[in-house]
Formats: structure tokens, C-alpha cells, sequence
């Protein structure tokens, strides 16, 4: 290789270098890049699909802020520049709108939600009107009177978009700086005025959330098992997480199935929700409500259990899943029934769930039973032990617990899987509301947790709100019937009281403060089955904490289940030691402690995955869909005329290039002859 060749081969090594370091520079001078989006994603089932998705390339769309329902002719006819990405504000949030733009996605590129800083008036629930209808116990076979809620409709407010299939993306963005840019182009670039088109350049956004399923779980379930890569990539994964349970004495869960002469009460709360964004799901008055409530019963419950032990063992479950039929609590159901958990179905006594509980200084508490199983005179005669243990204790604590109609069946509720088992004794605890059902806005304002403006931040942690006195209340409540119901001394009941600063985990766990890094709630999402949730572990975690006791142990001790070097085996047959980082209050320093407790975690994956049979109508099916990379970002884009124009220019350029090269390639000889020394030169 001559000297030329080398010098041109470094110069354009040079310039490809170049181009790398600044084309990451060139890119943020075009594209403003949004943060705090939040996408829907797809989800799958047995037979469809649902949720939203953009194409490969991702979708991009001409700006334009829907500024009324009559507005949508812009986007859907007489707009000269589709297609279009539709940015709403919550009004206009709704099924009417949302279908419109459906059904005339041709012109449609996707859809951004601006998510206001206050909840909306009037109420918002993306999910259906008959929540969980096809996989509770009340279907035709049951009581064709009950199925499908033809006698309650429990969501009525229910738009039903969170099931519909969109096949373009839609994202909620947080109303901050990012949207009132996005407000800013719009106005400057896109606003018409007076009836006139717009001028290019336009503001444009574009939209990635390509999804890799399609169709149903059925069909990506076999997508993944054909993989034959060294490194296979799957398409979608099933819904699931774990199931945390604990009871008042310990059980053996090395012996799994019937355990003679045991009998347990069953304290049930739900550990998910879910909205129409996956990642925006607080679940604070439809899961966190009933949970921290449970929690604060089994810890006013622990001394009392240890002083004077009830006949009866209490055990403490939460489930994950369930907003999605039921699957943390099928599969518990499902696990008794294969012998693969320490207790069977004949080892329940009866069922106390607790739902949404938190309580308005108008609002009724009400236990609710199922009429069906209520037929059986002896089922029915311990659901009205279970209902008197309740009110008399609501009466001590001025509660107004009441029994509905007794036509009236069970609101959407975990208990509803062990009645498809068999009839089993059970209330659901419950001041079902549907307001925000399922959706984003089921958040620490619906339940009205204020505090006095002269307070500082390290003063709210210590401040009792009154949605926490009253959740309180019900936890001592709740606590107190537990222990009638699982036989305890009447004499006991005095001391079982909850405390309200284990309650105040509502508005903690509603903000995520002090428990993970970062500032925003907790997300109640169940997600996928491989990946272990935030909920399920801080659930975990505390169930130990308030019912265990501290060992002074090392932490390499604890994780090993010993409590020093010279123990070989395990001396506490039912309990088991976790290792926990907490941090005091006001503190953001974790310390460590070893906590031995019953507290325990298990599957919450449907049987339907299990079987893999991935048609089964008897469990849940659900699986989400893989993605590459979900993002957005905004731009001015050109008018059709001027990017040909570019490009045929471009092209242009590139001809005359090659053609300057050729000739400059075979006249080098001449051009560069100077350069060159002669062949017979001699020294």
C-alpha cells in the first residue's frame, strides 16, 4: 500500500470518528426527548389481545391538542396533515372519544394523556362494569341470577378501555415541564387560526412501544417454545409474582397437605390493582386500604396470640394478582387441593377478607356474604357467627358494620375462588366504592390524606390523619373478630388494639417514602412472573417484622436459617429468619436485624401455566408482551415538497461525488505525478 492510499484510508477513519462523537450532538438539536411517560402495554389472554402498540420504526404524527369532542373532525376528516398524534387532557379521556379515534385509526398515530396534577370530578374507571365476571363464582352454572352482575353492577362507571385492543401507541405523560413544551410547539407550529392551515415546519411526535406478542397467550406461548437460538427470545411472559402468608403459630411447611386436627381462620387482603398505564397503579383505597389494615391486625394480634393462643390458627394471606382473574388466590386454592402447601381445603374453618376500608366520616362498612353457600344451614350458621363476632366488636369500637341484602352477592373478591372449591363460612369486610376503580387515580387523594399546612415534612411522617384513625379502628376491629372467631378468651380482646403509626403506612406507602430510591408511589402492577415486585417484598419484610421477634445474630447466620456456626439443622420447625434493611423514621441510613416470624412467600403464578394449558377457562391466562424500548420524543418536521427536495439535492451531491472521484481516481497518475519520484532514479 502506497503512502497516498494510507493517507486517505487515516483521513477517513478520521471523519467516521468525527461523525460518532457528534452524531449524538446533531440528534439532541432535532429531537426533545420526554421523560416521565408511562406507555399501555399489551397484555394477552386465552383469546385476545388488549392494550396499545406502535410499529417497529415507531409512529410518528403531527401534533395536535383535542380541545373538545368537536375538535376530533380536525383529526378524523378535515385536517390537511394526518396522520395525527392526539394529545388529551382528562375530560376528553374517555370511551366515547377513545373509540372514535379507534375506529378512524387510519389518520391517527397514537395518543398522549396529560395527566393532571388533581383527580377529575365526577369519577374514572377504565375497567369493565363487572370486574373479574368470567373467572369468580357467580356464573350460570352457580346461579344464573348472580352471574355476570345482573343483580349488582359493582363498577358501574366501568368504560371498559382497559380491555380494548389499539393498534396504535398510547402514553400517559406527567403534567410538567415536558407537556408544557409539547403546549409551547403546538401553539407556535400547529394552532390553526382563524380557519387558516398551519405553515410548515410542523411539531411532530414520535412514539416507540413496538410490542413483539400478537393475537392471544395460546399463540405467543408456542412462539416461545419453538425458539431454537443459543440465547432464544421470547415473546411474552405470564402475569404473576409471589403470594406472602404467615399465621399466628407456626405450621410445618415441610409436610404439605392435611394436618390433622387443624383448623384455621383464613385473613385474606389483596396485594395488586392495575389501570389502564401499567406502571401507574397505586391501588391506594382497592389494595393498600385492606393490606396495611390486615398488617395492623396481625400485629395487634401478636401478643395476645403469644399470651393466650386460640384454638384456632389465624392465618394471614396476601395475593397477588388478583386483578387479574384471581391468581394469586387460585393458585392457593390450587395448591391445597395437589397437596403443595402445608394445609388442604379441609383445614378452613371460614374466611375473612378485607377490601377497600377506607372509611369516610359518611360512609358504612359492610360485611358481605354470599346467599348461594348460604343455603347450607351449617355454612350459614357460621357466616352469622362470624357476622355477630364482627358487629359486636364494631359496636365497641362505634362502627357502623352492616349486613346487606341477603340477595346481594359477593362484591369482585379473592374469597369468591374458594367458593368455587366448596361452600366455606366467609364475610368480605368491605365499603366497596368505584369512583376510580382500577385506574390511576386511586391515590392518596381519593382517600383524602391531608395534612395541616404549617407542617413540615418530618412533622407529616409523625401527624395521624383521620383516614388513619379510622383505618385504625377497623384494623382493631378487625384484629379483635379474628380472635373471637378463631376461638379465643373474650378476655383478651381489650388488649388487642391496633396502633395507629403502623397505619400511617398508607400514606408512606402511597408517596414510596422511606421504603425505595426514588419519589414516586408504589406501583401495584402485578408485572411478569420472572420479575419479583416491590409490594409482594415490602409486604414480606413487614408481616416478619410485626409478627416476629429479633434474634441477635449475624446476617450470614440468619440467611442460613441457624442461629450459630455449631447449628446443623433447623430447631424451629414453621418459622423461618429474614435478614431486614430498614430505616428508622426520619433516617435514611438502613440498619440490619435478623427477624424469625411465619412470615413466608410463595408461588402466585396461575395453574393454567402450570398445566400449560393455555386455553383453560377455569384460571387466569394473562401474559404481557415483550418490548425493545419504549420512549418519546417531539420535532419540527418538514413539508413533504421540501424533504424531496433535500433528498433529490443529496442525491444530486452523491452523483457528482462518485463521478468527482472517478475522474480524480484515473487521472491520479498525471494530477499526482509531482508526487511521485521517478522509477529509475539511483543514488
Amino acid at each position: 500500500m502506497d503512502q497516498l492510499s494510507t493517507k486517505w484510508i487515516i483521513h477517513l477513519l478520521f471523519s467516521l470518528c468525527f461523525l460518532g462523537v457528534s452524531c449524538n450532538s446533531v440528534g439532541k438539536k432535532i429531537y426533545v426527548d420526554l421523560n416521565n411517560t408511562v406507555p399501555c402495554v399489551r397484555l394477552l389472554n386465552a383469546t385476545h389481545q388488549i392494550g396499545c402498540q406502535s410499529s417497529l420504526s415507531g409512529n410518528v404524527g403531527v401534533l395536535h391538542v383535542l380541545e373538545s369532542e368537536e375538535n376530533l373532525d380536525w383529526v378524523l376528516d378535515s385536517g390537511p396533515n394526518p396522520p395525527y398524534m392526539v394529545i388529551l387532557e382528562t375530560p376528553l379521556f374517555t370511551r366515547s372519544i377513545m373509540m372514535k379515534l379507534k375506529n378512524g385509526s387510519s389518520r391517527v398515530a397514537g395518543v398522549a394523556f396529560v395527566v393532571p396534577n388533581s383527580n377529575p370530578a365526577g369519577g374514572f374507571s377504565p375497567h369493565t362494569s363487572c370486574p373479574n365476571e368470567n373467572s369468580g363464582v357467580y356464573t350460570e352454572g352457580y346461579d344464573p341470577t348472580l352471574a355476570n352482575c345482573k343483580n349488582t353492577v359493582w363498577n358501574p362507571l366501568g368504560s371498559g378501555l382497559s380491555y380494548e385492543d389499539f393498534d396504535f401507541p398510547i402514553f400517559s405523560l406527567k403534567d410538567d415541564n415536558d407537556t408544557e413544551v409539547i403546549r409551547q410547539c403546538y401553539i407556535v407550529h400547529n394552532r390553526p387560526v382563524n380557519g387558516s392551515t398551519p405553515r410548515y415546519p410542523l411539531c411532530a411526535m414520535q412514539l416507540f412501544s413496538h410490542m413483539s406478542a400478537v393475537t392471544n397467550t395460546p399463540t405467543c406461548m408456542r412462539r416461545n417454545d419453538i425458539n431454537f437460538s443459543i440465547s432464544p427470545e421470547y415473546v411474552c411472559d405470564p402475569l404473576g409474582d409471589s403470594n406472602v402468608w404467615g399465621s399466628s403459630r407456626p405450621l410445618n411447611n415441610t409436610a404439605k397437605g392435611h394436618k390433622m386436627w387443624e383448623s384455621v381462620v383464613i385473613a385474606a387482603a389483596r396485594l395488586d390493582s392495575r389501570s389502564f398505564f401499567s406502571n401507574v397503579a397505586p391501588g391506594t383505597e382497592s389494595a393498600v386500604s385492606g393490606f396495611v389494615t390486615l398488617l395492623a391486625a396481625a400485629h395487634a394480634l401478636r401478643n395476645a396470640t403469644q399470651e393466650a393462643q386460640p384454638n384456632r390458627t389465624i392465618l394471614y394471606a396476601f395475593f397477588q394478582g388478583e386483578a387479574f382473574d384471581y391468581i394469586g388466590s387460585s393458585r392457593m386454592v390450587y395448591d391445597m387441593e395437589k397437596n403443595q402447601f402445608p394445609l388442604d381445603m379441609d383445614n378452613i374453618h371460614s374466611v375473612l377478607e378485607i377490601g377497600q376500608v377506607g372509611l369516610r366520616s359518611d360512609s358504612k362498612l359492610w360485611l358481605h356474604t354470599d346467599p348461594v353457600s348460604r343455603r347450607n344451614a351449617t355454612v350459614n350458621k357460621e357466616v352469622e357467627e362470624l357476622i355477630e363476632n364482627l358487629q359486636l366488636v364494631a359496636r365497641e369500637l362505634n362502627i357502623s358494620g352492616e349486613e346487606p341484602n341477603l340477595s346481594q352477592p359477593l362484591p369482585p373478591s379473592s374469597f369468591q375462588r374458594f367458593l368455587l372449591n366448596r361452600p366455606i363460612p366467609g364475610v368480605v369486610l368491605e365499603d366497596h366504592r368505584s369512583e376510580f376503580y382500577e385506574s390511576m387515580f386511586d391515590n392518596r387523594e381519593y382517600l383524602n390524606i391531608t395534612y395541616p399546612p404549617e407542617l413540615t415534612p418530618e412533622e407529616q411522617l409523625e401527624y395521624v390523619t383521620d383516614t388513619a384513625k379510622a383505618l385504625t379502628e377497623v384494623a382493631t376491629m378487625v384484629g379483635r373478630a379474628l380472635y373471637k372467631q378463631a376461638g379465643g378468651e373474650d378476655s383478651q380482646l381489650k388488649n388487642i388494639n391496633a396502633d395507629s403509626q403502623i397505619v400511617r403506612l398508607v400514606k408512606i406507602i402511597s408517596i414510596n417514602q422511606n421504603f425505595f430510591s426514588n419519589d414516586r408511589p408504589l406501583n401495584l402492577y402485578v408485572g411478569v412472573y420472572q420479575q419479583a415486585s416491590e409490594p409482594t417484598a415490602l409486604v414480606h419484610h413487614l408481616l416478619a417484622n410485626l409478627t416476629g421477634s429479633v434474634l441477635n445474630i449475624t446476617q450470614e447466620n440468619c440467611n442460613n436459617q441457624r442461629e450459630d456456626e455449631e447449628d446443623k439443622e433447623s430447631k424451629h420447625v414453621g418459622h423461618t429468619a429474614v435478614f431486614l434493611l430498614l430505616a428508622p423514621p426520619n433516617s435514611t441510613e438502613r440498619r440490619g436485624f435478623c427477624v424469625r416470624s411465619t412470615s413466608r412467600v410463595f408461588r402466585a403464578l396461575s395453574p393454567a401455566f402450570e398445566e400449560h394449558n393455555y386455553t383453560n377457562k377455569a384460571y387466569s391466562t394473562w401474559t404481557e408482551s415483550r418490548w425493545k424500548s419504549i420512549r418519546g420524543r417531539i420535532f419540527l418536521v418538514a413539508s413533504h415538497e421540501l424533504e424531496m427536495l433535500t433528498l433529490g439535492v443529496g442525491i444530486g451531491v452523491l452523483l457528482t461525488s462518485l463521478l468527482l472521484t472517478y475522474f480524480i481516481s484515473s487521472k491520479a497518475d498525471i494530477l499526482f505525478s509531482s508526487a511521485r519520484e521517478p522509477t529509475n532514479a539511483t543514488y
